[in-house]
């Protein structure tokens, strides 16, 4: 094509999107097509349509396929070859969770899953067929990304801890097990949220709490301020020997729910409306009182309730030592919840994990994707209060 035949083609592609609603996002859908027809095309060794002794691979149609940018979702018509199959460069280069969801399709495959639930899952991810080669390559470079992640070096100090698992289904030596992986989201100085471990556990113990929280000191953490997590006796018991100094909030969600268990369902509603009200006091002391008022009035109804209330009472007010940190923050664990949902969303369509390590790939991905969406974001909590609030730490 000659420099003034380009130039006529480029003006009237302009014309046809200065049409559209959005004209960047149209843009983008052509670009996007072309490429992928040019990459289809280097892997066939040949042009569509045309029959060459060199050709490697043969097409097999369309898949439509959704592709989330910044600019908006695209829907595209990604090329389908009959042995090996395609998926685009810049797909695989953006989502690095579903590199690790093209793996655990090869590693099941390994592992003796039957070649119908392999298809079923291709195709929940929107995969028609993958080669052996290009998961290897995927894998390789997955897994040092993987280790990086879990290893890097951490800051010294960080002012607030959430402490969380997460559990799945995974097939150890040939049997189904309940894995569980702990997750320790942090903030910095600075306001910015990061997920600074990541570790599997076959069973919660204090000695496994404890080796996790060792390893985040020997990656460099000295100081922590509060530490948000369920009530797990042996998660209490590493929190005080591992970080002297720091305080321990019993999430106040996970605490309801211990509490409401023992109350009746149709009583469940307005109680727990109620219950909510203690932690939604303007301070410590209001917030005993107000607590106090409810052991009164519902003591003898729900006895095991009342007493698992105020049993647990005060470890649930923690947060109020931190005046100038949103309460609503830092009082339970609800930040890290919504990212294990969506861990589970993406990790459902998977039922058993072949191992261990291809879950612990999946996992860390997606909490990679996770930080960097965090780290373009505004802070999560504020510089300005955390520094005051340092600075009164000091000063007491």
């Amino acid at each position: 094509m000659t420099e003034t035949n380009d130039s006529t083609f480029f003006a009237m592609k302009l014309l046809e999107f200065e049409d559209a609603e959005d004209p960047l996002l149209a843009m983008i859908q052509w670009m996007t097509n072309q490429m992928m027809e040019l990459e289809v095309e280097q892997k066939c060794n040949t042009s569509k349509g045309t029959h060459e002794k060199e050709r490697q691979a043969y097409r097999s149609g369309y898949r439509p396929r959704r592709f989330d940018t910044r600019l908006g979702t695209l829907y595209m018509l990604v090329p389908k070859l009959r042995n090996g199959g395609y998926v685009p460069f810049f797909v695989t280069e953006k989502k690095r969770s579903e590199q690790a969801l093209i793996n655990v399709i090869q590693e099941a495959w390994t592992n003796g899953v039957s070649t119908r639930k392999i298809d079923r899952l291709a195709k929940a991810i929107g995969i028609e067929g993958i080669s052996a080669t290009q998961v290897s390559n995927i894998t390789g470079e997955l897994d040092s990304q993987v280790t990086e992640f879990r290893n890097r070096p951490l800051e010294e100090e960080y002012p607030v801890l959430w402490v969380d698992a997460l559990y799945e289904k995974i097939r150890d030596d040939g049997k189904v097990i309940n894995a569980a992986v702990l997750v320790v989201r942090a903030v910095d100085l600075h306001g910015v949220v990061h997920m600074i471990a990541v570790e599997p556990m076959y069973g919660e113990s204090e000695a496994s709490y404890s080796q996790l929280f060792d390893k985040l000191r020997e990656r460099g953490l000295q100081k922590v301020w509060l530490v948000v997590s369920d009530a797990h006796p042996g998660l209490q018991a590493a929190i005080r020997k591992c970080f002297l100094g720091a305080s321990w909030q019993r999430c106040k969600v996970h605490f309801m729910r211990n509490i409401l268990a023992h109350v009746g369902q149709k009583a469940k509603e307005d109680f727990a409306r109620q219950l909510k009200q203690i932690w939604q006091q303007p301070d410590k002391q209001h917030a005993i009182s107000y607590a106090r008022a409810i052991e009164a009035e519902y003591g003898d109804t729900f006895p095991q309730a009342i007493e698992c209330l105020m049993g647990g009472l005060e470890d649930s007010l923690q947060f109020y030592d931190y005046p100038l940190l949103d309460s609503r923050k830092i009082a339970s664990n609800n930040g890290t919840e919504r990212a294990n949902a969506e861990i589970r969303r993406r990790s459902r369509v998977v039922g058993v994990f072949p191992s261990a390590g291809s879950y612990l790939r999946l996992l860390v991905c997606y909490l990679m994707e996770y930080e960097d969406d965090n780290q373009s974001n505004r802070c999560y909590l504020k510089a300005e209060a955390i520094e005051e609030q340092r600075r009164l730490r000091h000063a007491a």
